[in-house]
Order: C-alpha cells, then structure tokens, then sequence
C-alpha cells in the first residue's frame, strides 16, 4: 500500500535494477537460499495428486484459475497482469504522486514495463496481478515467494512463505478500510491456494502508517522491524494457525 511520506525530499531513490518496487527488495536474480518442499530436512510438502507442491519455486497454480472470493466490498479477483492490456492503467497509477512515493515507478510506461516483464520473465517466483472488484480494476498485487527472495536474507525465513504488494490504484479506493477489507482476503485466498505455504508476510515501510495499520486490521501480527536497503519496515505476518483468530 502507499502514501505520502513525511519528507520525500528526504527519501533516498533506489537504483533501478530488474524486478521489485522501491520500498521492498525486488527481484529474483540473486541465488535463493537451498529449500526442501516443507519444513523438515529433506520432507516434501504434498499436493493434489500426491507430487510435491512448488519444487521449482513456481506460485502453485495458475493464479487466474483461484476464481474470484466474495468480501465486504463485493467479489474480488486476482487476474495475471497482461502487460499489452494492463499497461496504461498501471502506468497512470504509477505516476501517482502518493504511489511513486513508494513504488518509484514514475515516467513512462517503459519503467512500469520492465518492472513487469522481470517478473513475468522470470521463474515464476513472483506474480503481479489486477485486483479486480465488482468487474472494475482497481488495484495492484504481486504474489510472491518470501524464501525465495532476496527478503529472506533479513529475516528469519520458512519454506513456502508467501509475501505480498498491493497499490490501491484509484483515490477513492483508499482511507476507507478498503485495503484491509482486500488485504484479509487475498492472504486467506493465498493460504488456501498454497498448501504448503504456513504464513503470508509483508514488509511495509514504517512510515507509512495507514499501510501498517491496514495489514494489522487484517489480521496480521507485527512480528519486528526490518532494516532494508530503501527503508526500515515493519516485518507483519498471517499466520495460517491463527487465521480464525484474527
């Protein structure tokens, strides 16, 4: 999610490389560190069909075929980005005062683009995604694998763990719990979805308070505080154990 920072002045830019945002590391070209498919040495994690699930590091299951969740707001559902069809819209979120504070991918739809395809020519350890709600487009996700990402180097990371982003596109889709309403869902549909995956985390930078207060309205725990190369987050974690708890 995103905000105006206090001083964006005073905001260090990243240098741009292949893959993630500005406020998070990005992508998938360093090694990941060695996994098994589920917790314990040398376990698998099963899947349909008795195969182990995500060996390859791949989003388990074609996202689009999850189907759409009902929530407070209306159905919701997550469509794979097409870059020819989701480009302009994204481009215009982009250059968004309140979104380039913190995704700093404003400028042409070149920036935007290379931000996707890093994802969408990669090994399938990242997703981006359309939220779509109600038929209308209005926000942005990527869906990712946190122990397969440069992520996990600062923090203690499990196998399978699921990350996600989320913009919230349009003005009038933010300061009216709509991002927590989204937020709560997308993790459930994850967990649901992903087997083998025991939690959904996110990193929020700190000073965004209203995307730190939306992730703990949904359900999730603050777990610590993370120095990052962009920023210093907020490490916020659903746990599958405690989904029906918060």
């Amino acid at each position: 999610m995103q905000g105006q920072p206090p001083d964006p002045a005073a905001r260090p830019r990243r240098t741009r490389r292949p893959g993630r945002h500005p406020v998070r590391l990005r992508l998938h070209r360093q090694p990941p560190p060695p996994m098994t498919c589920d917790d314990s040495p040398g376990g698998t994690a099963t899947g349909p069909g008795g195969t182990c699930a995500e060996a390859g590091g791949e989003i388990s299951g074609p996202i689009d075929d999850w189907g759409p969740t009902p929530t407070p707001a209306g159905l919701f559902r997550l469509v794979p980005v097409t870059i020819e069809r989701d480009l302009p819209l994204l481009t215009t979120w982009m250059n968004d005062p309140a979104v380039a504070a913190y995704w700093d991918l404003s400028g042409p739809p070149a920036v935007t683009a290379e931000h996707l395809r890093a994802q969408l020519d990669g090994e399938g350890h990242s997703v981006p995604c359309m939220g779509v709600l109600d038929g209308t487009p209005m926000s942005y996700w990527e869906i990712y694998r946190a122990d397969l990402d440069p992520l996990a180097h600062h923090y203690p990371a499990r196998p399978h763990d699921s990350g996600l982003h989320l913009l919230l596109g349009t003005a009038g889709a933010r300061g009216r719990g709509l991002g927590s309403i989204l937020l709560r869902a997308v993790a459930d549909l994850v967990l649901d979805r992903r087997p083998a995956s025991a939690r959904v985390l996110a990193e929020p930078d700190l000073r965004n308070v209203p995307s730190v207060a939306a992730f703990l309205s949904a359900g999730f725990r603050f777990s610590a505080e993370v120095d990052l190369p962009a920023k210093r987050a907020a490490l916020v974690i659903r746990d599958r154990s405690l989904r029906h708890l918060m």
